[in-house]
């Protein structure tokens, strides 16, 4: 089968290589239908690592992916050959402390696919999962519900923990697909004062057209002094998106005290810092978010009873054999990409 893999830094090539067989017998066999390009893909493309985790080439990313089941084992019972699937990337062992406290995505011996030292990506033609990583779609989902639910199921799991809900006002520093993603989920949950920063004005157009109450470039003016205008007791929760130290510190100075800071991005460089006056004197509360736990088939039932609407992430569209094209349009931020997926 073939396979799309990182060979160098900003290098990509198909191969071919061995197609996978059921292994378990609660396995699944998939034929990959569609898969969005994640932030983390492009770290892995453009650096070459994320953190401590490199890429030993050649590797094949992707993990946002949905595809429809081909072949199951003996004792798979949910789903069915030719049912279309989303497929949930992390493959937690479900027995060390962290599983069995509820916080598999902390798995001690986790596999996550596109994760190097872990799990080959799903941008190849077929991948075999657990049935417990895969959730069947039903009613008007589509395989883009399916993979864009990944991205989704964060933003759903980050506005869980930040408990930003109807009443409240929240900022989301960085508006790319994972901020867009919190903005989808905040609003499912009614919160209405929505303030959106990115330095990409489409994707600013696409905040706009969603109907947040401020949305700023931060390069082209002082997004700080301008929210604060409108909400002079500042923020409640700010979400930051975008990996960046100057976001952080936006969104101190734009927290209320009391107020929660949750930190999703994922930066290029090894140490955050904080103000320690102005953390403190506030009594911040800081949460970090690492992806998601439990929260694919709740992002699946927002979408699917049309409380949160995908049409508005999805701008780009390529061919499998086209995915380098993708990458690069990807991680120079071309053209106003908010979300590029690859269809199979």
């Amino acid at each position: 089968m073939k396979a799309m893999m990182l060979t160098g830094i900003r290098q990509m090539a198909m191969r071919q290589v061995h197609e996978p067989s059921l292994v378990n017998s609660g396995d699944i066999k998939i034929r990959m239908k569609s898969v969005g390009i994640c932030g983390s893909d492009i770290h892995y493309y453009t650096q070459g690592q994320i953190g401590s985790q490199r890429v030993i080439y050649p590797f094949t990313v992707g993990h946002e992916g949905a595809g429809e089941v081909i072949e199951i084992g003996k004792s798979v019972e949910r789903v069915n050959p030719g049912d279309i699937v989303a497929i949930d990337p992390a493959i937690p062992c479900h027995e060390c402390d962290q599983c069995l406290a509820g916080r598999p995505h902390t798995c001690r011996k986790l596999r996550f696919l596109g994760c190097p030292g872990q799990a080959e990506g799903c941008l190849m033609e077929f991948i075999v999962m657990p049935e417990k990583s895969c959730f069947r779609l039903t009613g008007n989902l589509n395989a883009d519900h399916g993979s864009i639910s990944e991205p989704l199921a964060i933003g759903v799991y980050a506005v869980k923990k930040g408990g930003a809900f109807k009443g409240l006002s929240i900022g989301i520093l960085g508006y790319g697909p994972i901020g867009m993603s919190v903005m989808l989920a905040a609003r499912s949950q009614s919160v209405s004062e929505i303030y959106v920063t990115d330095i990409i004005d489409e994707r600013l157009s696409i905040a706009t057209r969603e109907g947040v109450v401020f949305s700023g470039n931060p390069a082209k003016e002082n997004v700080v002094r301008n929210i604060m205008h409108k909400e002079p007791l500042g923020l409640d929760v700010v979400f930051e998106c975008c990996g960046k130290q100057e976001a952080l510190d936006q969104a101190v100075e734009l927290l209320k005290p009391g107020g929660k800071l949750i930190v999703v991005g994922i930066p290029e460089f090894d140490l955050w810092s904080l103000s320690v006056e102005k953390t403190r004197r506030k009594e911040i509360s800081i949460q970090f978010i690492r992806r998601q736990v439990d929260c694919v088939e709740q992002t699946l039932d927002l979408m699917k009873n049309g409380r949160i609407k995908i049409e508005n992430m999805i701008t780009h569209r390529f061919p499998f054999e086209r995915t380098k094209e993708a990458f690069d349009l990807v991680a120079d931020y071309r053209d106003g990409v908010m979300k590029a997926m690859i269809d199979f």
